[in-house]
């Protein structure tokens, strides 16, 4: 295994010839075998930050006159419920307990049931349990992830409603994190860069990156969660969302990391990018400038400042170097950063056009990505939440090209 100049010393437990990863032999690497959970002391969002949420939801339903929201299995059904109730629809009434219309086998789910006896007849249901509610006209808000088949089979039987996005409500309710919700966020990331470090140990020339994927995804197990993770070798680093090509790992390439687990449904989301091998001049030259531009956006991330002003910040750090202009390549060519939460991605960006508010409690992604086509690609990406006094990352940046981990 050629491992000259790889990284730093802080991934010098990488596997020697023999100790090679789980596609080889099956057996996990050294590196991964060494992990120990890392489950102790997460406190799972109680019922009483629940109630609250759904109060806060009954103030913004009142402000933007909707007078009930339809949800169905999906995050935010989980984050007003804690109940995942696939299949399940739910109605949440500006006043009133809400009413869940579900198939038998989950009944069990707590408050109201009304059990719907086969595909379809859950229609009139909902739009009885609105009626029931004293909603017989006005708004009713639609939560974005009901089925369009949903929502067009109650909007016949319900015709005096008028439907409309429930998103005032919902992200209104979600893009503020408590303290509880940064807490589960931070342990995600804090699992996430164990498992990361343990999969770079790992690397030896000619993996596939599928084995490379594999091992990472074996250090969530180890640690004791579930995740995703894509990974990169060489010019398809250059590719946002990585390339279907298979790949395999020669000396000098950069390798990029991206994603992350869950820990009690809140998604870690982090992008490493190192070389193996030694950087050369020009990977380390372009390295340097997505820092550059990764810490222009985080100290633009305050209180008062427009979303779309963060995207402006490590925007002009790419376009000062000579690249781009705006969303060309070589160059940034998407935005900044996207919430994150329940969802990998989820309100609101840093982008161009975005004039929300940064408030305390958001929480973010801070990723402006340097594509070269043809080369390589660098994206350095740190979530962040949003202080009083500015933005706190999750997970220390990294330093320098040989040292992805701070």
């Amino acid at each position: 295994m050629n491992r000259r100049g790889f990284l730093t010393t802080a991934l010098a437990c990488s596997v020697a010839r023999g100790q090679t990863s789980t596609g080889k032999q099956g057996a996990l690497p050294e590196a991964i075998r060494k992990l120990r959970p890392m489950t102790a002391g997460v406190q799972p969002i109680t019922d009483q930050e629940r109630a609250a949420r759904i109060e806060k939801a009954r103030r913004l339903m009142r402000e933007n006159k909707i007078g009930a929201l339809l949800m169905e299995a999906g995050t935010s059904m989980y984050y007003f419920t804690g109940k995942r109730a696939a299949g399940a629809s739910w109605v949440l009434p500006a006043r009133g307990e809400p009413i869940w219309i579900a198939a038998a086998a989950q009944a069990a789910v707590a408050g109201e049931v009304r059990v719907r006896k086969e595909p379809g007849s859950e229609f009139a249901l909902i739009a009885q349990a609105f009626k029931d509610r004293g909603v017989s006209t006005g708004k009713i808000g639609v939560e974005e992830q009901v089925l369009f088949g949903v929502f067009d089979g109650v909007r016949r039987q319900a015709q005096a409603l008028e439907f409309v996005s429930a998103t005032p409500v919902t992200a209104g309710c979600r893009m503020i994190k408590s303290a509880a919700e940064i807490a589960l966020l931070q342990h995600a990331n804090d699992v996430t860069i164990e498992a990361y470090r343990a999969g770079l140990a790992t690397l030896y020339e000619g993996i596939p990156q599928n084995e490379f994927a594999d091992n990472i995804q074996a250090a969530y197990r180890a640690l004791g969660y579930a995740g995703a993770v894509g990974v990169t070798f060489g010019k398809y680093t250059a590719f946002p969302h990585g390339s279907i090509v298979p790949q395999k790992l020669r000396e000098g390439d950069v390798v990029m990391i991206d994603d992350g687990v869950r820990v009690e449904g809140y998604q870690a989301d982090i992008t490493r990018t190192t070389v193996f091998g030694k950087a050369t001049n020009r990977q380390r030259e372009i390295w340097n400038l997505e820092r550059r531009a990764q810490d222009a956006a985080l100290a633009a991330a305050r209180p008062g400042n427009t979303c779309e002003s963060v995207d402006a910040a490590a925007r002009k750090v790419i376009s000062d170097f000579g690249f781009g202009p705006d969303y060309k390549v070589p160059g940034l060519p998407h935005r900044t950063g996207h919430g994150i939460g329940l969802d990998g991605h989820e309100w609101t960006n840093f982008v161009r056009g975005n004039k929300t508010r940064i408030q305390p409690g958001m929480c973010f992604s801070d990723e402006p990505t340097v594509s070269i086509y043809g080369e390589f690609g660098i994206r350095l990406e740190d979530c962040l939440y949003i202080t009083e006094d500015g933005a706190q990352t999750f997970s220390k940046q990294s330093p320098a090209i040989d040292q992805p981990f701070g």
